[in-house]
């Protein structure tokens, strides 16, 4: 079990902490320099893949659009949807790949119900598409690549998630 595990048992046990207040704890994320390090190095240099062997920026909404209207037959079939797929797949076998090695899998907590997340899904996908792209595109490709747009984008995107922390925890 993680630290953080005990400390919310601590904390209810001794403290008589409510639970919406140890939820806001079990959002919290360890802190993990080295996986964090790794981590930040094989995004760079998926990104730096994608670019070079197809000239992509290898934002994950632009992928998975791509990828989905293989199967929307008002958009036609991509031509380029195997390095899509098997970048989807890269996302998906990583953590089980992790959980090889460390033992187990990494651990996620959502504190929300299964409505909450689908609103977020759909804000996001939204934000997505007026943004021209998601964290990741705009994060990682544009700002490395200098894009002012891209800049902009994630100013955004921090901003609204700073707003959307602060109503989330503290107004409603």
């Amino acid at each position: 079990m993680t630290y953080l595990y005990h400390i919310r048992q601590a904390l209810q046990e001794r403290h008589n902490i409510t639970e919406f207040a140890l939820m806001e704890l079990s959002t919290a994320t360890e802190f993990t320099p080295l996986l964090s390090l790794v981590g930040g190095i094989l995004i760079g240099i998926s990104a730096l893949m994608v670019m070079g062997l197809f000239g992509r920026i290898a934002g994950i909404s632009g992928i998975t659009s791509g990828m989905m209207a293989a199967f929307l037959p008002m958009r036609g079939a991509p031509t380029d949807l195997a390095w899509r797929l098997a970048f989807v797949a890269g996302l998906i076998a990583a953590p089980l790949l992790y959980s090889v090695f460390a033992g187990q899998m990494p651990a996620q907590t959502v504190p929300t119900s299964l409505i909450g997340m689908a609103i977020a899904g759909i804000v996001v996908g939204v934000g997505t598409s007026l943004g021209s792209g998601c964290t990741s595109g705009h994060g990682v490709c544009g700002l490395a690549r200098l894009s002012p747009r891209s800049l902009i984008a994630v100013c955004t995107f921090m901003a609204t998630a700073g707003v959307t922390v602060f109503v989330l925890r503290h107004m409603v």
